[in-house]
């Protein structure tokens, strides 16, 4: 089951991986390991396949989308289900970038690992990055950026925040292809999104859970 669900992803068939996503859910299969054992392995492989120039973007894109009908069937099984809650995080990425791929993985990830997550999506605007964290109050906001020439706005973004007195107590990590563990330490970031898995790491680590 789990082996078929991540081929069908890796395969970019939509319909067969929904297909298989619900009938693991149907068979009793934990939606968590659904996503940890299958789906991301599965993109962790389209990843490699990429790198490796044996995928070209509109295979990555058919595959993100198997991924993401996914998602959309285990997200409401994983709320309902998951009484633990490891804290809130909110997460984006920044004005005038609209890679979301990347940030989808790391919001199933949380969200599979216990944590309430608020997915703002792409593209999104200084003002509502503040305005958001004002009005959620979340545990620990992740800023996501993808080109190197939206990288700048790391820092604008968490000074912004400084500046409007919302950083005391608030986590920051900050995460994208193009940015490395230097560049988060010189946008005052809190932690480095290395990649999906580490996310969640350092999440629980910043957190205490």
């Amino acid at each position: 089951m789990l082996e078929q669900l991540g081929q069908a992803v890796i395969d970019g068939d939509v319909s067969l991986a929904k297909e298989r996503t619900q009938a693991g859910l149907a068979d009793g299969v934990d939606p968590v390991k659904l996503v940890n054992e299958a789906l991301i392995p599965a993109m962790n492989k389209v990843a490699e396949l990429w790198n490796e120039g044996e995928y070209f973007l509109s295979d990555v894109i058919l595959c993100a989308n198997a991924f993401s009908g996914s998602m959309d069937l285990i997200t409401p099984v994983l709320s309902a289900s998951d009484s633990k809650n490891n804290g809130k995080i909110m997460i984006g990425v920044v004005e005038g970038d609209m890679h979301d791929l990347g940030k989808n993985i790391v919001v199933a990830m949380l969200r599979a690992n216990g944590f309430e997550v608020i997915d703002l999506g792409v593209d999104v605007p200084q003002k509502v990055f503040i305005e958001k964290v004002r009005e959620e109050k979340p545990d620990i906001l992740g800023i996501g950026a993808y080109m190197s020439t939206t990288m700048v706005q790391l820092k604008q973004n968490i000074d912004a925040l400084e500046s409007e007195g919302l950083r005391d107590g608030l986590k920051i990590i900050v995460g994208g292809v193009c940015v490395t563990e230097k560049a988060a330490k010189d946008a005052g970031a809190d932690g480095w999104g290395r990649d999906a898995l580490y996310t969640v790491d350092l999440a629980k680590k910043l957190l205490g859970v």
